[in-house]
């Protein structure tokens, strides 16, 4: 009979969800049995992981009772939105509150809450410093995120609230990768000045996560920021020089200018660079290098991981 604990993971084909799965797959000490949520169980990628030996279960955020019937029995959740697939910070928050009473529904002893900071904190509606998106919010996916921390506390489930940060693999799929200038050189272009950015390989939040859960109670009723590396964007410009073997400078513009742009997200994004921006320090001290290591003695670093993907940067 087996007994291991289940982690039930939402996103299983995603980037978080799905770094979690695979470290729970290939984790040495055997230690936790994987439920891959996904709203499609028939999609390539979930017939993949069935066959690598999770189990696969079809629930969707916006149907309670979906997520009621996959959390039960399991041991562990770990819970994650998706605001870009639908730009809503409203529906961010009602996936929010369906997860953490899921959870609750099924009695899971550690929920990890993938969240992020509400930057009104910080700047608050009336600081024009930043404009104001939709009304109420600074930077929207960060602060439904955060807002949506006290459905879980409210409802005094034991969760671990885990603060991500920038991917990496964001240079190849979300277009922030070098772009060819009108001169033919290729330049990138993120509001950050000289400040530094935190951030981390998508796959390593999972084995980050994975690190959380096996260390039982101890993160339990913690905020944990996490991080590989914290680099200037000219690091950043300075390492794709290297790898890519081809000039690559870093075109430092200001938050409106990107603001500007006109891409779906544009506007967010452009005060979301501003804030890590603006509140460099405290930001980045959130993000703690040495307790990523602890939890995943693994991660990789900017430059080791474009060195493994640099075929797949666009160059356009």
């Amino acid at each position: 009979m087996d007994t291991k604990k289940t982690i039930v993971v939402v996103g299983a084909t995603g980037a978080q969800g799905g770094g979690l799965v695979q470290a729970i797959l290939n984790d040495n000490a055997h230690e936790f049995n994987v439920r891959a949520i996904t709203r499609n169980i028939n999609s390539d990628k979930a017939k993949e992981l069935l066959k690598q030996g999770a189990e696969v279960v079809a629930a969707d955020l916006d149907d309670i009772e979906s997520l009621k019937k996959a959390f039960q029995g399991a041991y562990g959740a770990y819970c994650v939105t998706f605001f870009w697939n639908h730009f809503s910070p409203e529906k961010e928050k009602e996936n929010a509150r369906a997860l953490a009473e899921a959870a609750k529904y099924a009695g899971i002893k550690h929920v990890i809450w993938s969240t992020l900071d509400d930057t009104r904190h910080w700047i608050p509606l009336n600081d024009n410093r930043m404009p104001t998106l939709l009304g109420k919010y600074k930077v929207p996916h960060f602060d439904a995120k955060g807002e949506a921390n006290h459905f879980f506390t409210d409802l005094g489930l034991p969760v671990t609230f885990l603060n991500t940060v920038f991917y990496w693999d964001n240079f190849i799929y979300f277009g922030l990768g070098p772009k060819k200038g009108q001169d033919g050189k290729l330049s990138i272009s993120i509001p950050m000045g000289d400040k530094k950015l935190p951030g981390i390989v998508a796959a390593d939040i999972g084995k980050c996560a994975l690190g959380i859960f096996k260390a039982n109670q101890k993160y339990i009723g913690k905020t944990i920021g996490i991080a590989g590396e914290h680099l200037t964007i000219k690091e950043i410009a300075e390492t794709f020089s290297q790898v890519l073997n081809k000039e690559v400078i870093y075109n430092s513009i200001e938050p409106e200018v990107y603001r500007s742009f006109g891409f779906p997200g544009a506007e967010d994004m452009g005060n979301m660079f501003q804030f890590k921006r603006d509140f460099e320090q405290e930001y980045c001290k959130s993000r703690d290098l040495e307790l990523t290591r602890l939890l995943n003695p693994t991660v990789r670093s900017f430059k080791d991981w474009l060195i493994q993907n640099k075929d797949l940067i666009p160059q356009e």
